[in-house]
C-alpha cells in the first residue's frame, strides 16, 4: 500500500500533462476503497514530495499541478467533506495555489467553489471568512469570487450578511462589473461550449428577487450583447435556452422579441461556412428539453415555437422548414401552431415579425428587396413548406385530423380559388390580405405532391380503414369531387373540358368498383386505387396527359380483375389489342419518365402487384429502355425535363436531385471540352474556301511571282466592302459553330435524361427479381444486365454512369445470383439454357477486363444452379429419396444437370485459362465452380492434371497446382470417387508433381520459382490427403508411381525437405 501511494503521489507531477489526471483518478479510487488511509497523511505526503518552497524554477509548474490534482483526488474520493482537519488544510493549500495565476489560472478557485458547495452549512460558516473577503470589489473581481458569493448567499445568507453587509448586486453601478465578470466567464468556457455556473446562478437570483427584466435588459442585451464578442454572444444564447423553462408566459415576450433573438437570427443566417461554429443544434436541444418539460402547458409551448418562427430575414424565417423540435409539441399546441401558420399564409402580419437585414443586404441599393410584397412571398413559401414538412414528424394515427387539414389546405390553394364563400367548405372562407401570386401557387402545388409522397409512405403500413373512417386517398378524392360540384362557390384554376370531367367521373366509378373487390384481391386493388388516385389528382395539374392515362389505366384494371372492359376508346376496339399487362407496363414507364419521386414510388408499388402476370413482351418493353440501341422503338417513351420548372422541383423530394447535380457538373466539364475543341480544332474546309473566295474577289491576296503591286492597292471603298464581306462571313461561321454547339448540348442533355430514365426503370427490374425470383422470365434478364454492366464499365466517367453501374451490379449480384430462390420449372427452355451457358462462358473468356469476366462467369453459374434444380427424370427423383448412402453417385449429385453438355464448355474454358497468356479468367472463378458442382469438378480434373507438368508455361503449371491444391481437400469431391478411382487420381497427381520437383532448386525465372512453390504446396496437400485415408491406400498409391520408388531413406529425406518448405509454399 505504501508503495502504491508513493507511485501515485509521484505520478501527480508527471512530465506528461495527460498522465496527471489519470494518477489523480487512480488515487481517488484508492482512497475511496481503503477508508483507513488518513487523508491528512496523504496530503502531507503530497506536499513533501512536491514542495513548492524547494522546487526549482523548471519544476515549479509540475509541482503546482501535482498539489492541485492531489487536492482534487481527495475531494473526488468523497471523504474530504467529512474530515474537517483535512478540509481546512486543503482549503489553505488551494489559497496558496491561487497565487500562481500564471500557471493555474482560475483552477484553484473553481476547485474551492466545488468543494465548498458540498460541505455542510456549519462547516461553510466556519470557512467562509477565510476564503471570502468582505469587499464587494473583490466579489465582483472574478467569476470564481462571484460564484462563491452566490453560493454563500444561497446556503448561509445570514453569515454572508454579517460578513459583508447588505449587498444589492442588481444595481446600476454594478452593471459594468457584472458584464465584465460574465464576459470573463464566457471566455473561460470557450472550448467547453457550456453555460458557466455563475451565469446560471445570477439568472436564478434575478428571478428570485424579481429583477429579471432589469437583468435581461441591462446586463444581457445592453451589456454583453454590445461587446461584439462571440463567446459572450454564445453565453447569451445559452442563457436564453436555459431561461425558457424558468419563465412564465408573461415573461417570454421579453426575451423572444428583443435584440438578443434578432442577433440569434443574424447568426443563423451568416454562419454558413463549414468551419464556422453553428449554435442552431445546441438551441434545438434547449427547445426540445423545454417542450418536453411543459407538455401539460400548451400555451407556453405555442408561444415559444411561434416566437422562434417569427425571427425572419426580410420575411424569410431563419429556421429550416424541416424542424424536428415540433415532434415534442402536445396535440393542442400542434393544432394551434398549424392554425397560426395557416393564418400567416392567408394574412401575413409583418408587424409581428422580428425582422432584420444582414450587413450585406443593408448595403444593397436595390429598392425592390425591401418591399412588403417580396417579404410576403418569401414568408408564404416558407410557411407552406413548413406545413408539409410537419407531416413527416407527425404520427399518422394520432394526428390524422391535422394531416387531413394540411392536405385539404394545400390542395385547395393549389388548384382552386374562391368565388363565393360557403360554410360547407371552410377553405372558401379563408380570405387573403395580399393576393396569392402565381409563383406562390406553383410552390403550393409542388409542396402538395411532396405531401402526397409523405402520406403514401406513412399510410402504407397503417391499419385497415374502417367503414366510418375511409382511407385518406378516398377522403381527398371526395373533397376534390365536392369542389368540382360546387361551381357556384369555387372554380378550378384550369377548368376541365367535358372529356376530362368524364374521365374524372369514370375514375370515381372505378374506385367504387375496386372497393367491392373480394378479400383475396384487396392488395392488388389497393395498389390500383393508389395509381388511379395519383393520376386523377394530376388531372388538375396537367389535364390533357392525365386524361389519356386514366382511360388506359381503367382498361388495364378491369382486365386484370377479370371484368368486361367498356370499350370507350377507339383503339380499344382493335382486335390486335395488346394484353393489359403490357399496356400497364407502358403506363408505368411513362410515369417513371416524369421527374417525380412520388411517381417512382407508386410505379414500384403497382408493379410489385402485377409482376406475377408479366409477359415476355411486357418484360421486353422494360429491357428496351435499358438497352435502347437494341430496340427499334427507342423514342417510344419521352423523358421529360424539369430544368425549367425550378419552383416545382423545390418541393418535390425527388431522389433524382443528386443525379441532376452530377449531370450539371458533367455538362460544365463537357462545355469546357467543347470550347477547347472549337478553339484548337481544325478550321472547316468549306469556310476556308469561302474565305479564299472573298479575299480573291477583293484582291487582298497580293500578286504572284513577286511582281510589283503598287498599282493594285485597294482603295477605301474596296477596303470597306471587303471588311463587310469578311464580317458577314465570320458572322455566319459563328452562327454555324453555335448551332453545332447547341446540337451537341442537346444530345448531351438527352443522354443525361436517358440515363436517369434507365436508373428509374431499374426499379422495376429490382421489384421483379425480388418479388418473383422463381419466374422463368427472370432468366431473360441475365444478358441485358450484363450488357449494361459491360457498357457502363467501359464508359463510367461520369457519376451518373457510375450510379447506373452500381445499381445494376447490385441487382445482378445480390438480388439475382445470390438469391435463395430461383426458377424450378424451366419447361422446354432447357436446351436454350445450355446454349446460353456456353455463350456466357465463351464471353467470359473473351473479355478484356477480369471484373467483367467475373460477372459473365457468375451468370453461367447461376444458370447451372437453375439447371441442376430442374430434374427432368422422375426415376432420378425417386432414386434420390430411396438411396441415402454416404457416397452419392454422379446422377444423384448432378440433379437435372447434363454433364455431357456442360463438361465440354468448361473444359474448353479451363484449357484456355491454362494455355492463354492473358486470360481474363481467374483461379477463384473455377474454385467457385468446383465447390458448387463437385461432379463437374471430377470431369474437369484430368484437364488440370494434364497441365501440371509438360510443355505448359511455368505460370500455367503453377495455376494448375493451385487449383488441385484447393480442390482436393474438399469432402464433396471425395464423395464423387470410388476408392480405386481416388487412389488412381492421387497417383497421377503425385507422378506429375514428382516430375516437376526433379529440377527443384534450379529455377532462375520468377515464374519457375512460383511453379516450384506451388508444386511443393500441392505435394504437401497430397501427403495430408493420403495420411487421412487408410494407410494401405497411401502405400499402394506410392507403389503405383514408379518415380516414387527407390531408397526408403532417400524418400524420407525428400519428404522431410518438402515439409521444411511447407511454410514457404503456403505463403506463395
Amino acid at each position: 500500500m505504501k508503495y502504491a501511494l508513493k507511485r501515485l503521489v509521484t505520478g501527480l507531477g508527471a512530465g506528461r500533462e495527460t498522465a496527471r489526471p489519470c494518477y489523480s483518478v487512480a488515487l481517488a479510487q484508492l482512497l475511496q476503497s481503503f477508508e483507513d488511509i488518513p487523508l491528512c497523511s496523504v496530503l502531507q505526503q503530497i506536499q513533501e514530495k512536491h514542495d513548492l518552497q524547494k522546487a526549482k524554477k523548471a519544476m515549479m509548474r509540475p509541482a503546482l499541478f501535482a498539489n492541485l490534482f492531489g487536492v482534487l483526488a481527495l475531494f473526488q474520493s468523497g471523504r474530504l467533506v467529512k474530515d474537517s482537519e483535512a478540509l481546512m488544510k486543503a482549503v489553505k493549500l488551494l489559497q496558496i495555489l491561487a497565487q500562481h495565476h500564471n500557471h493555474l489560472q482560475e483552477q484553484p478557485q473553481k476547485a474551492l467553489v466545488d468543494i465548498l458547495s458540498e460541505v455542510p452549512e456549519a462547516v461553510l460558516q466556519e470557512i467562509l471568512p477565510k476564503v471570502l473577503k468582505a469587499d464587494l470589489n473583490s466579489v465582483l473581481g472574478s467569476p470564481e469570487h462571484l460564484e462563491l458569493f452566490l453560493l454563500a448567499q444561497q446556503k448561509v445568507p445570514e453569515k454572508l450578511k454579517e460578513l459583508i453587509g447588505p449587498v444589492n448586486l442588481f444595481s446600476d453601478e454594478n452593471i459594468p462589473r457584472l458584464v465584465n465578470v460574465l464576459k470573463t466567464a464566457a471566455a473561460s468556457v470557450k472550448k467547453e461550449r457550456k453555460l458557466p455556473t455563475v451565469a446560471l446562478d445570477l439568472l436564478r437570483l434575478a428571478l428570485q428577487e424579481g429583477r429579471f427584466p432589469w437583468f435581461w435588459k441591462e446586463v444581457v442585451e445592453q451589456g454583453l450583447l454590445k461587446k461584439q464578442f462571440w463567446p459572450a454572444s454564445y453565453l447569451c444564447f445559452r442563457l436564453l435556452g436555459t431561461a425558457l423553462p424558468l419563465l412564465s408566459k408573461e415573461q417570454l415576450p421579453l426575451v423572444m422579441q428583443g435584440d438578443l433573438i434578432r442577433h440569434f437570427g443574424e447568426h443563423m443566417v451568416t454562419a454558413k461556412l463549414p468551419n464556422q461554429f453553428k449554435f442552431a443544434p445546441e438551441m434545438n436541444e434547449y427547445l426540445s428539453a423545454f417542450l418536453e418539460s411543459c407538455r401539460d402547458d400548451p400555451e407556453r409551448q405555442l408561444a415559444v415555437v411561434v416566437a422562434f418562427t417569427c425571427v425572419t430575414n426580410q420575411g424569410l424565417p431563419v429556421l429550416p422548414t424541416f424542424w424536428r423540435v415540433v415532434r415534442s409539441l402536445s396535440a393542442p399546441a400542434l393544432k394551434g401552431y398549424v392554425a397560426w401558420l395557416r393564418d400567416m399564409f392567408l394574412r401575413p402580419d409583418l408587424d409581428s415579425l422580428v425582422d432584420f437585414s444582414t450587413s450585406g443586404q443593408k448595403k444593397a441599393q436595390d429598392a425592390s428587396l425591401h418591399v412588403p410584397e417580396r417579404a410576403v412571398l418569401r414568408l408564404r413559401k416558407w410557411v407552406i413548406l413548413r406545413l408539409v414538412s410537419m407531416v413527416d414528424a407527425l404520427h399518422a394515427e394520432k394526428e390524422e385530423d391535422v394531416i387531413e387539414e394540411v392536405a385539404r389546405f394545400c390542395f385547395f390553394h393549389s388548384f382552386f380559388e374562391t368565388k363565393k364563400p360557403t360554410s360547407q367548405i371552410p377553405e372558401t372562407e379563408q380570405r387573403f390580405s395580399f393576393p396569392l401570386e402565381s409563383r406562390t401557387r406553383e410552390v403550393v402545388s409542388s409542396a402538395f405532391f411532396s405531401l402526397l409522397q409523405t402520406l403514401s409512405t406513412q399510410f402504407r403500413q397503417a391499419p385497415e380503414p374502417t367503414q366510418d373512417r375511409p382511407p385518406w386517398t378516398h377522403r381527398l378524392v371526395q373533397f376534390a369531387d365536392s369542389l368540382l360540384n360546387r361551381s357556384r362557390n369555387v372554380t378550378p384554376l384550369t377548368p376541365f373540358s367535358s372529356q376530362q370531367r368524364q374521365a374524372w367521373d369514370r375514375m370515381l366509378q372505378t374506385l367504387k368498383e375496386l372497393d367491392a373487390c373480394p378479400p383475396e384481391a384487396k392488395a392488388k386493388a389497393s395498389a390500383f386505387q393508389h395509381l388511379l388516385f395519383l393520376v386523377g389528382v394530376y388531372l388538375f395539374k396537367s389535364p390533357v396527359e392525365s386524361c389519356d392515362l386514366l382511360g388506359d389505366i381503367q382498361t388495364c384494371i378491369k382486365k386484370s380483375l377479370g371484368e368486361k372492359t367498356r370499350r370507350t376508346r377507339s383503339k380499344a376496339a382493335n382486335p390486335q389489342e395488346p394484353p393489359w399487362v403490357e399496356v400497364l407496363v407502358e403506363i408505368l414507364l411513362a410515369l417513371l419518365a416524369q421527374p417525380s419521386h412520388l411517381m417512382r414510388q407508386v410505379a414500384r408499388t403497382v408493379f410489385s402487384h402485377i409482376c406475377s402476370h408479366l409477359t415476355p413482351r411486357a418484360l421486353q418493353l422494360i429491357l428496351d429502355v435499358l438497352n435502347p440501341e437494341q430496340s427499334p422503338e427507342e423514342d417510344s417513351v419521352v423523358v421529360t425535363d424539369d430544368s425549367e420548372k425550378q419552383l416545382e422541383s423545390e418541393g418535390d423530394k425527388s431522389s433524382e436531385s443528386e443525379d441532376d447535380k452530377h449531370s450539371a457538373s458533367e455538362e460544365d466539364s463537357d462545355e469546357e471540352d467543347s470550347d477547347e475543341e472549337d478553339r484548337d480544332g481544325d478550321v472547316d474546309q468549306g469556310f476556308r474556301e469561302q474565305l479564299m473566295a472573298v479575299l480573291q474577289a477583293g484582291k487582298a491576296l497580293g500578286t504572284v511571282d513577286g511582281e510589283d503591286d503598287d498599282d493594285d492597292e485597294l482603295g477605301d471603298e474596296a477596303m470597306m466592302a471587303l471588311d463587310q464581306s469578311l464580317a458577314s462571313l465570320f458572322a455566319e461561321q459563328k452562327l454555324r459553330i453555335q448551332a453545332r454547339r447547341d446540337e451537341k448540348n442537346k444530345l448531351r442533355k438527352e443522354k443525361v435524361l436517358r440515363r436517369d430514365f434507365q436508373i428509374r426503370a431499374l426499379d422495376l427490374i429490382e421489384v421483379l427479381v425480388t418479388k418473383q425470383p422463381e419466374n422463368p422470365l427472370v432468366l431473360e434478364l441475365l444478358e441485358p444486365l450484363l450488357d449494361i454492366i459491360r457498357r457502363s464499365m467501359r464508359s463510367s466517367s461520369s457519376k451518373q454512369e457510375q450510379d447506373l453501374l452500381h445499381k445494376t451490379a447490385r441487382i445482378f449480384t445480390h438480388h439475382l445470383c445470390r438469391s435463395r430462390h430461383y426458377c424450378h420449372d424451366v419447361g422446354r427452355c432447357v436446351g436454350p439454357l445450355y446454349a446460353q451457358v456456353e455463350r456466357l462462358v465463351e464471353q467470359a473468356g473473351r473479355q478484356a477486363d477480369t471484373t467483367i469476366s467475373l460477372y459473365y462467369f457468375n451468370a453461367a453459374l447461376y444458370l447451372l444452379r437453375v439447371l441442376k434444380g430442374n430434374a427432368t427424370d422422375p426415376a432420378c427423383k425417386t432414386q434420390k429419396k430411396e438411396k441415402a448412402g454416404p457416397k452419392p453417385r454422379a446422377p444423384e449429385a448432378t440433379g437435372g444437370l447434363d454433364l455431357s453438355l456442360v463438361t465440354p464448355v468448361y473444359s474448353s474454358a479451363l484449357t484456355s485459362f491454362l494455355t492463354k497468356r492473358n486470360s481474363p479468367l481467374t483461379i477463384p472463378m473455377f474454385l467457385s465452380l468446383f465447390s458448387r458442382h463437385p461432379v463437374l469438378c471430377k470431369s474437369l480434373l484430368p484437364v488440370v492434371i494434364q497441365h501440371v507438368s509438360g510443355p505448359a508455361r511455368p505460370r500455367h503449371q503453377a495455376q494448375a497446382c493451385v487449383l488441385l491444391q484447393k480442390a482436393l481437400p474438399t469432402r464433396e469431391l471425395r464423395l464423387c470417387f470410388e476408392d480405386p478411382e481416388w487412389e488412381q487420381l492421387v497417383g497421377q497427381i503425385l507422378a506429375k508433381v514428382t516430375e516437376n520437383l526433379r529440377t527443384l532448386g534450379e529455377a532462375q525465372a520468377k515464374s519457375e520459382q512460383q511453379k516450384e512453390l506451388s508444386s511443393l504446396g500441392l505435394l504437401n496437400t497430397l501427403f495430408r490427403t493420403v495420411h487421412q485415408e487408410a494407410p494401405q491406400i497411401g502405400e499402394e498409391g506410392c507403389q503405383g508411381s514408379p518415380q516414387c520408388c527407390g531408397d526408403p531413406c532417400q524418400h524420407q529425406e525428400e519428404e522431410e525437405g518438402v515439409f521444411a518448405r511447407d511454410q514457404e509454399a503456403q505463403e506463395a
